[in-house]
């Protein structure tokens, strides 16, 4: 049974990473409505599931994003995956904290920028702070091990938890091995994508993306166009997809 869904607003971000699997930039597409992403989420809410999880593109640089947590919160658990550069600018700092999701996931891209670093701790303390769940999502790639075990010190340091960080191997190039994530981690417990180890579908969980394609999980190839803004149209887009795995 479908539980979570994992949704792209849009592949608009003024960040412009060139190893984005939405090759997300500034000349991104946003296709996506706010009433009707608020009307589909909120049925397939009323059908069982659990959590969604709002990510891009940037999705606090997307248009209603304040207005829509607010509308999903009473209804599903709600995460939004940033990279936070928006939420330095004061009035979203005030949107947010009138408009709070229960958590939100910062990602760290680099984790030898110093810059990034501090700014991604001072906010997930600030998040904290104010009741929001936080959660530390650290790209991990093949060159820069030895400064993600630094970064994960670090974090240890200011008291942030094994289970609050997700380790999330880069995709396409710079490939890190899962022993390479493990080392990232100081070869401790640690949380990554499922697909580290083992790349199948999962029936709980999927992915529809900001050209509302619906697929089994992000990376995946073999997606298919999303049907009927409804549950329903959801579960037979599903059942369409001949899945396949990202992994060349």
């Amino acid at each position: 049974m479908l539980e979570r869904i994992s949704i792209d607003l849009t592949n608009y971000c003024s960040k412009e990473c060139d190893f984005c699997y939405n090759k997300s930039s500034k000349n991104g597409i946003t296709e996506w409505k706010p009433e009707e992403v608020t009307s589909f989420l909120k049925d397939c809410a009323k059908h069982g599931v659990k959590a969604i999880s709002i990510g891009g593109g940037e999705p606090f640089e997307y248009k209603g994003i304040y207005k829509l947590i607010s509308k999903l919160m009473p209804h599903v658990f709600v995460s939004v995956t940033t990279n936070g550069m928006p939420l330095t600018i004061y009035d979203n700092f005030v949107k947010l904290t009138k408009n709070k999701p229960d958590k939100i996931h910062i990602t760290i891209h680099d984790p030898a920028n110093e810059t990034e670093v501090n700014r991604t701790i001072e906010m997930l303390f600030f998040f904290g702070n104010i009741g929001i769940k936080t959660g530390a999502n650290v790209l991990v790639s093949a060159d820069k091990i030895a400064e993600t075990k630094k970064l994960t010190e670090l974090l240890f340091k200011y008291k942030y938890l094994p289970e609050q960080i997700i380790y999330v191997p880069r995709k396409f190039t710079k490939i890190p091995t899962p022993q390479q994530v493990a080392e990232a981690a100081l070869n401790k417990t640690f949380q990554s994508a499922s697909c580290l180890l083992d790349c199948k579908i999962n029936e709980r969980f999927c992915s529809i993306s900001w050209d509302k394609q619906v697929g089994w999980c992000s990376y995946g190839e073999g997606k298919t166009k999303l049907g009927d803004l409804t549950y329903q149209g959801l579960m037979q887009s599903l059942g369409k997809i001949k899945f396949k795995t990202c992994k060349k």
